[in-house]
């Protein structure tokens, strides 16, 4: 492993929401579309799908890991790797958390900005997504 790899962006949440509920937030376009962004994702492992990333554009994924319903990953653009796992806990309530992995310290993004930038930039993005957009769309 590169030494100056970056710490993966991890956000973590209780949700007042049954795991299926949340797992349709994550896996299908209309779920992702409601809280984070437009895409063509499909549950499928080894499915392509693209993100709708407004001003930066389409970006390539692809599902690289899929545990329905308790995780789904896929690498994001040239570098990323996005992974929303959820877990029962507590009565109806259900435990998710986000890993945007793939930060490299000595490497720059598609669109020319350094991953130390970006990784800023994108963990704060991340709290708000997360702790306020995820429980809004999904009414936790």
């Amino acid at each position: 492993m590169n030494q100056d790899t970056l710490p993966a962006i991890r956000q973590k949440i209780t949700l007042n929401a049954p795991i299926e509920k949340v797992w349709a937030a994550v896996s299908t376009a209309e779920g992702l579309a409601g809280w984070w962004m437009p895409s063509t994702i499909e549950a499928v492992l080894g499915k392509e799908f693209t993100l709708h990333a407004e001003h930066f554009g389409d970006s390539p994924c692809k599902i690289t890991e899929l545990d329905p319903p308790n995780r789904i990953g896929f690498d994001w653009g040239k570098d990323w790797h996005l992974a929303f796992e959820l877990k029962t806990v507590g009565d109806n309530q259900t435990e998710f958390t986000l890993i945007h992995s793939g930060w490299d310290a000595e490497k720059m993004t598609e669109f020319g900005q350094p991953h130390e930038t970006v990784r800023c930039v994108m963990d704060s993005g991340w709290v708000k997504i997360v702790q306020e957009r995820l429980p809004a769309y999904i009414g936790a």
